[in-house]
């Protein structure tokens, strides 16, 4: 009797914690779209440097320096619509982008 007293409670603590941070993101997500909706600084624009990481045929990596590229993100307190909220964006200044030319030991790449 014990266990299953246990695990129900276990049970309940998850399900509380699943809810509030469903709750939480939902909030998150309806206050970007009401910003949206009125026009009040829903997003905006980071400014990267961007690095492009090539992987040579031949196995070694050759790094290249794209520029200066703007980014667009959410203002919101979570990830929303698959970008970084613009407080951590603006923290990560750099951006690698990696590039794989194909794997040097297959002869056939299609």
């Amino acid at each position: 009797m014990l266990g299953s007293v246990t695990l129900q409670a276990v049970r309940r603590r998850l399900l509380a914690i699943v809810l509030v941070v469903a709750v939480v993101y939902g909030a998150d997500y309806l206050v970007l779209r009401v910003r949206m909706a009125t026009n009040r600084n829903a997003f905006s624009s980071v400014i990267r440097n961007v690095y492009y990481s090539v992987k040579l045929k031949n196995g070694k990596t050759e790094f290249d320096y794209g520029g200066q590229q703007a980014f667009e993100c959410p203002n919101s307190m979570l990830p929303q619509y698959w970008e970084k909220p613009c407080w951590l964006a603006r923290r990560q200044k750099d951006q690698q982008i990696n590039i794989d030319s194909g794997n040097p030991h297959n002869p056939s790449l299609f």
